[in-house]
């Protein structure tokens, strides 16, 4: 029986991968993907799901390591903050911020109720269950008080996000005054053909599009991002492309250590072993990676504690 079952629920996961990656018509939400992956991360340094920041990285774990801290960096948290996380995946980042920058609590949010699961377990045995509270939640429908954060982050998510207008709206409601919102983000790079109105995306972009679950109201380039920072009412806003420290050293990467996808499901080796047939710039030409930070006005100092 116990056998059975086993092989029932192998089976299931393995028709959810192929309809996710060989079915091009699949209707697949992000909570679903985030179930299908699990724990079927490339990186033996914890659970991380990023791409990684690689500029003094050496292996994949370092690099991952090395973003969720340049996002701690550029959020200047501190002591003193509350910060908001919003797609935490297994929380590995809330725990490094805990350890090395020390925030005054860290709350987390996630619509994959899996993930919660995992990352709160997680949390306890690392034993910063009293800093860190992980809830079910959307970050385009936050179910939390204005004026109740000092940061919020978004690392490798905001993409997803129905959608990253509504989510910079919630961002600038949750925050306090002087407050600030950081995304290391994945956004097209467009092209402008002669004798077209509209942009181009290119097809990189829209076979991650389908693939991950990204809406078509997120598809547009850097200067479109910081208008609608601008518009959600923030200032000082910065938006500096990372992408040469990201794509290029990650495929190497992989091309030198082939063996990191041996983690990911059976199904899912295939596509990826493939994509190291191609050079990066023909992999991720049309992808920008880009890390955000803008402000919420200052206001009249209010006790929001």
């Amino acid at each position: 029986m116990i056998v059975a079952t086993k092989f029932i629920s192998n089976l299931g996961e393995s028709l959810g991968y192929l309809n996710w990656l060989l079915n091009p018509f699949h209707k697949l939400g992000t909570e679903t993907i985030y179930d299908l992956i699990g724990h079927g991360v490339p990186t033996s340094q914890g659970l991380y799901l990023n791409l990684g920041y690689w500029e003094n990285a050496t292996t994949l774990g370092e690099a991952c390591e090395a973003l969720a801290r340049r996002i701690a960096t550029i959020a200047e948290l501190s002591q003193q903050d509350r910060v908001l996380d919003c797609g935490f995946g297994f929380a590995d980042q809330d725990m490094l911020w805990a350890r090395e920058f020390e925030p005054r609590e860290i709350v987390g949010l996630n619509i994959t109720a899996s993930q919660v699961t995992q990352a709160r377990a997680r949390v306890i045995q690392a034993g910063f269950s009293d800093h860190i509270d992980l809830r079910v939640g959307s970050a385009t429908e936050m179910p939390l008080d204005d004026a109740s954060f000092d940061a919020v982050v978004a690392l490798e998510c905001a993409f997803h996000f129905r959608t990253r207008a509504r989510f910079f709206a919630e961002a600038y409601r949750v925050l306090r005054p002087g407050g600030r919102l950081v995304t290391a983000d994945i956004i097209p790079m467009t092209t402008m053909p002669q004798g077209l109105n509209r942009p181009r995306l290119s097809l990189g972009w829209r076979l991650m599009a389908n693939t991950f679950d990204i809406p078509k109201e997120n598809a547009y380039p850097r200067d479109q991002y910081h208008d609608l920072l601008e518009r959600s009412g923030f200032l000082q806003i910065d938006i500096a492309s990372i992408r040469d420290q990201v794509y290029a050293p990650l495929h190497d990467y992989l091309r030198r250590n082939p063996d990191t996808v041996k983690a990911l499901h059976p199904i899912a080796r295939l596509p990826a072993r493939a994509t190291l047939l191609f050079s990066a710039e023909q992999l991720y030409s049309g992808l920008d990676y880009i890390v955000a930070c803008a402000q919420k006005p200052a206001e009249e100092q209010k006790n929001y504690a």
